[in-house]
């Protein structure tokens, strides 16, 4: 499974029920997708 953050998008790839594991993962984590980049993107 490959999770590729960029400025403005976020790229997963993988099996189905690989890609619905982790956004349930980062869901408990972040409330919005918009949330989870400005985050990732200050590191």
């Amino acid at each position: 499974m490959k999770i590729i953050l960029q400025e403005n998008k976020v790229v997963l790839v993988g099996k189905s029920w690989e890609i619905r594991r982790k956004l349930k993962e980062y869901g408990n984590k972040y409330e919005t997708v918009a949330e989870w980049l400005k985050v990732t993107n200050k590191e």
